[in-house]
């Protein structure tokens, strides 16, 4: 083991219990406090950070902000679930008036479609011409 890995494991040892209570204070679960005590001694193991000066300020910064982010994400998972109930899961049948609506809007744009006038082959240099226009703003 280095030496960071050992002050890792001290530090670990010394201030997890703390920093357990601190979370589960906010968050009401015992393991929940405990994986995100846990992630967060993995992530100063993944970084490899090394502590100056008030460890313990740092550490109960980085409880608070792991239970606040866990709580944000509950707050958005139970938000999403309660917006998908299971009569979002299929959509109403359309009556039989709004069958018939739909059908004759359509026809009535397939009219208005027929009455256009048909395309005339003009390229867009000849429009840009006709309206005085640059080639280079065309493209």
């Amino acid at each position: 083991m280095t030496d960071k890995s050992k002050d890792l494991a001290a530090l670990y040892l010394t201030k997890h219990e703390r920093l357990e209570r601190q979370i589960r204070r906010r968050v009401g679960c015992r393991n929940i406090a405990s994986d995100l005590v846990q992630d967060i001694f993995l992530r100063l193991w993944e970084k490899a950070i090394e502590l100056k000066g008030d460890s313990a300020a740092y550490l109960t910064r980085c409880a608070r902000n792991a239970a606040i982010d866990h709580l944000r994400a509950e707050k958005t998972k139970a938000d999403y679930l309660q917006g998908v109930l299971p009569e979002h899961y299929a959509e109403e049948a359309e009556s039989p008036q709004d069958i018939v609506s739909a059908q004759q809007n359509i026809h009535h744009i397939d009219e208005i479609l027929a009455a256009l006038p048909q395309k005339r082959g003009i390229s867009f240099c000849s429009i840009g011409f006709m309206v005085a226009v640059s080639r280079k703003l065309l493209r």
